[in-house]
């Protein structure tokens, strides 16, 4: 029997095999990623493969501290960046790697079309990459800039010669779907995608580290938590992202069974459009957008209690949120660690004040199965409004439909999660609220639209600032001025859960990452 078509009573056998037989993870995702590409969508299920065919210049461990990958050193001076390469590293088809891949890589970013959360965010104020020899690149800067090693992360590195392409960016996102130019340095290589079934990675014999403990990774979305979980108990897979709150008692108790939590980064908050006074799904306000008044953003904020939401329907996987990242995460406030308690009465008032006694009516977008009980904390969310006058409905859709209305500023709120990968503040409000801006790679998912010119400043000043401290107080003022404002709504930051069988061993990641070149078997 081939071992592409092997059951699945087979691949738990070999699994816990001593190596004399094929070794194959079966993985349930709960989202399917919206793409190959690994420059098109910066979005976890999209990159959390990406980096499993690809390694970036650095990488980042389990609670996102930085190490060498394809780069062994880097040194600063000044506006300029040099990075050596690790020597004898090839791609997947057995190329060597060598400069002028990163020179074409970081060249590519901005040439991808139509991208929902571009990688632009990663170059900022990226003047010039330069191929110095086959194992040294320059990155010039337009200042000096901390954050360009750690933004590294976020950009694995391609195959010039595979992805290259008569489209501006080379091999367009649609070939690189098929798997044409999908070529990488990293510890798998991609065999196929057939969507809404199956993708299937096999062992990159050509890479550079230590061999991955699996010969072949079979992900499968599967969207409902309760499927995946029974998915898991029927031997069907493996590892599974995300099960049901409500059953992780019951599989923390089955000795067949090892389940691993992990807090993250990842904060689910409320973004509120701000953009003018024409704004979709609200009524009841003579054509008014109620979003621009504060008064409105802060009675919204003022009717959640996260505390609950947490409890009762997080079933308490979860943090309530003062800011966008975890303090004491870089860049985070001290002085944003607890959310304000809910005050009804409070934020009835601050809509009488704002000119709406009788509140309003308004569709809040949400995804379905993208984030931990993602539709049920959107209908709560939706419940708790209503009690203070703010009549709202939910519009909950499959995560793909769901960002296509995002994109599309069908919304005048909408419930989503932002994780960064780089552990840091600058990343966060540079892509959620930094007025957008599409050349330099700012607020590249700012679908807000929100804009304030003291927030901007501070993060644009903290991403000078060589000094580790001072740049940290900075962000932490910016992160002040923008909740002060209420610019969006944190409601909570995730702990992420993974389940799996005995025998098989996944720690887990800040950055909630499924990286199965972690997973190992346990002796």
């Amino acid at each position: 029997m081939r071992r592409g078509v092997m059951t699945a009573a087979m691949a738990a056998i070999t699994v816990l095999s001593s190596g004399a037989y094929a070794r194959d993870l079966v993985v349930a995702l709960k989202t399917e990623p919206t793409s190959m590409d690994p420059q098109y969508h910066a979005l976890t299920p999209n990159i959390q493969l990406s980096q499993t065919l690809f390694d970036g210049l650095v990488c980042a461990d389990a609670d996102l501290a930085i190490k060498p990958c394809l780069a062994e050193s880097w040194t600063a001076s000044g506006k300029s960046w040099t990075f050596k390469l690790r020597p004898n590293v090839k791609f997947s088809d057995g190329s060597p790697l060598t400069a002028a891949d990163v020179v074409f890589t970081l060249d590519r970013v901005a040439k991808v079309p139509n991208s929902p959360s571009s990688f632009k965010v990663y170059l900022q104020k990226v003047e010039k990459v330069e191929a110095v020899d086959p194992l040294t690149v320059r990155i010039t800067t337009s200042e000096p800039y901390p954050l360009l090693a750690i933004n590294m992360v976020g950009l694995p590195i391609m195959s010039a010669k595979a992805a290259a392409g008569p489209a501006a960016e080379g091999k367009t996102t649609t070939e690189l779907n098929s798997g044409s130019g999908l070529v990488g340095a990293g510890p798998y290589r991609f065999v196929s995608w057939k969507r809404g079934s199956e993708i299937i990675f096999e062992r990159n014999p050509h890479y550079w580290g230590p061999a991955p403990a699996w010969d072949k990774v079979i992900y499968r979305p599967i969207s409902n938590p309760a499927a995946r979980v029974a998915a898991l108990l029927a031997g069907d897979v493996d590892l599974v992202e995300d099960p049901p709150t409500d059953d992780l008692e019951r599989l923390q108790k089955d000795p067949k069974l090892t389940v691993e939590t992990k807090a993250s980064n990842r904060v689910i908050y409320v973004a509120l459009d701000q953009n003018g006074d024409k704004t979709p799904g609200i009524e009841g306000t003579n054509g008014k957008n109620p979003l621009l008044d504060k008064r409105v953003r802060e009675a919204l904020s003022l009717a959640i209690d996260r505390q609950a939401l947490v409890a009762r329907i997080m079933g308490g996987v979860g943090t309530p949120a003062a800011q966008l990242l975890p303090y004491p995460m870089f860049g985070a406030s001290k002085s944003l660690v607890t959310p304000a308690k809910v005050n009804t009465d409070k934020a009835k008032a601050l809509l009488k004040d704002a000119g709406y006694p009788n509140g309003f009516t308004m569709v809040l977008g949400s995804p379905n199965g993208r984030y931990i009980n993602d539709s049920k904390v959107a209908q709560t969310l939706a419940s708790m409004w209503t009690r203070v006058g703010v009549k709202t409905t939910i519009d909950s859709n499959a995560p793909a439909v769901f960002f296509k209305n995002r994109d599309a500023h069908a919304y005048s709120a909408y419930m989503a999660g932002w994780g960064t990968s780089t552990g840091e503040m600058s990343n966060t409000l540079n892509s959620l609220l930094v007025t957008p801006n599409k050349e330099k790679g700012q607020g590249t998912t700012n679908r807000s639209r929100y804009s304030n010119p003291e927030m901007d400043k501070l993060v644009a000043e903290s991403a000078n600032q060589m000094d580790d401290a001072q740049r940290a107080a900075t962000l932490a003022k910016a992160s002040e001025v923008a909740m002060a404002d209420f610019a969006m709504l944190p409601i909570h930051f995730e702990h992420s859960v993974w389940a799996m069988k005995k025998g098989i061993s996944f720690k887990g990641r800040a950055d909630q990452q499924t990286m199965v070149q972690y997973a190992t078997v346990v002796k």
